[in-house]
């Protein structure tokens, strides 16, 4: 099943679990979704956008909760935090598993041998390449830093 799929039976799940907060979550997933078609199409890209464009949507929508949380602890409101990181937790059940630190350092390393990088000059290459294999499944604001050190 894919993942619009997945989305829309939990959206329906919800409506009839009468579980008002989760189904929130989910409509604005759709929402994002159906925006980010929409834009694809006036790109002149296929217009329903594939799973990996999915995944990044959601992803771009769990970095702005955290934000939010964050900003939403250091002004000590911890409910509106609370209602962020729940959230976050409806859309992490459809992103891909997040790959743990030491299967990010083989990623790493693998991507670096396959791209026979040597120097920060082959740091977009690596990217890429791990961009490619590991959408969604890892932090690439995390693993910058991680490569950048593999190389220099």
């Amino acid at each position: 099943m894919d993942l619009r799929a997945r989305i829309n039976e939990a959206l329906k799940d919800a409506m009839r679990a009468k579980a008002a907060d989760r189904l929130g979550v989910l409509r604005l997933i759709n929402s994002a979704i159906k925006d980010r078609d929409i834009a694809a199409r006036g790109e002149g890209q296929p217009s329903p956008v594939a799973d990996d464009g999915v995944v990044a949507v959601m992803a771009r929508m769990v970095k702005q909760r955290q934000e939010s949380a964050r900003a939403y602890d250091e002004a000590g409101r911890a409910d509106l935090a609370g209602k962020e990181r729940s959230e976050i937790a409806v859309i992490e059940e459809f992103l891909p598993r997040q790959l743990s630190e030491a299967e990010a350092e083989a990623a790493i390393a693998e991507a670096i041998a396959a791209e026979a990088a040597t120097s920060l000059k082959d740091m977009g290459r690596v990217m890429n390449a791990l961009r490619a294999r590991h959408a969604g499944a890892m932090d690439f604001a995390k693993v910058g830093p991680l490569v950048k050190a593999r190389l220099g």
